[in-house]
């Protein structure tokens, strides 16, 4: 791709995104969201492979139509209320066409039908971007009007994706898609929490995007998309694979990894809200995915297949890291101790 024009579309998501962070007018952020959404089309489809064009074509489709949603919820309640203001959405059945539109964007269940598809369909550099920034408007609308969703709607929502996101997961072998629904299975947990603690559910955010960035440029320095290339992936880089062990059981939730932090606080703050068998059964739910976490992890680090040693001597290849990968594999596994500092906050 022509490097103005990755220029134009980086700036244009980031001119997206801050607009709808920033916005308190929801004109203003369906413009943003928009913005976003023609912004990462090119680079979804800039491989010019059929699977790639039909990844840019579905998630042009799902995105209008969940963009067309927020705009319909926002006027029907400027409608009834005569308010545009983001934080004053009160009337009832708009909330609950927002909800559906925001669960559209993010990929939760029962909406979350397009995103394996198109993160399959995209190179691994645009499926991070999938995966983090672009679910960073959603969740900041979700933020800001949390106080008045159905929490019973939320909590169900929330439970379907971590049921769903962990089951489905079980039998793929491509990297792209296991982490497609490893996404859906983390939405659920944020998305449990976001009307008690909405704060809480930003930091569960923060971290799901420091883990997965951290496993996205792992999986793209060693070029693997499917379990069959991680498995002969030792020969080449046995540091980065074993980094990439342990940042997956830290995006499984396993202490003492950072990605034990948010499910810690979620279960605590799920219980003084006396929502104990909700806690238990996301929490139950969460052994699904970390099944297939532990088959990436086994695949990365402990098997090596009988015919590597036929192959041409890999490991003398010299295959450079980012410092970017490593930072963040480094924060990915040593944030816990900050927990204290984090609870007040939380």
């Amino acid at each position: 791709m022509n490097p103005q024009a990755k220029l134009v579309f980086t700036i244009s998501l980031f001119l997206g995104t801050t607009i709808t962070i920033s916005s308190n007018h929801w004109v203003l952020a369906w413009t943003g969201l928009e913005i976003n959404t023609l912004a990462v089309l090119p680079l979804i489809s800039k491989s010019h492979h059929p699977r790639a064009i039909e990844a840019a074509t579905k998630y042009f489709l799902v995105q209008a139509a969940a963009s067309t949603l927020v705009l319909f919820s926002s006027m029907t309640n400027a409608w009834h209320t005569g308010q545009w203001d983001i934080t004053q959405l009160t009337h009832s059945p708009s909330c609950l066409i927002l909800t559906a539109a925001l669960a559209m964007k993010l990929g939760l269940v029962p909406f979350h039908f397009w995103f394996p598809e198109v993160l399959q369909g995209s190179p691994l550099p645009t499926g991070l971007l999938l995966s983090t920034a672009m679910k960073f408007p959603p969740i900041t609308l979700l933020f800001m009007t949390s106080h008045s969703l159905n929490p019973t709607l939320l909590t169900t929502m929330a439970l379907l994706s971590a049921a769903l996101g962990g089951w489905m997961g079980l039998n793929q072998t491509q990297t792209r898609k296991i982490l497609a629904f490893s996404s859906i299975s983390h939405l659920g947990w944020m998305t449990i929490i976001i009307f008690y603690s909405p704060k809480l559910a930003l930091l569960s955010f923060y971290l799901y995007v420091l883990m997965t960035a951290a496993v996205f440029l792992s999986l793209d320095s060693m070029k693997a998309l499917k379990l069959s290339t991680l498995m002969t992936s030792w020969t080449k880089t046995p540091a980065l694979n074993a980094m990439l062990m342990l940042t997956l059981l830290s995006l499984a939730g396993l202490p003492p990894l950072t990605g034990f932090l948010p499910k810690w606080l979620i279960i605590q703050e799920l219980t003084k809200q006396e929502m104990a068998p909700a806690a238990t059964i996301i929490s139950l739910l969460s052994l699904l995915s970390l099944f297939f976490y532990l088959r990436l992890a086994y695949c990365t680090t402990i098997t090596l297949p009988p015919h590597t040693t036929n192959h041409m001597k890999q490991w003398h290849a010299n295959k450079p890291t980012s410092p970017m990968t490593a930072i963040l594999t480094a924060m990915s596994l040593t944030l816990l101790p900050a927990a204290p500092l984090i609870l007040p906050v939380a």
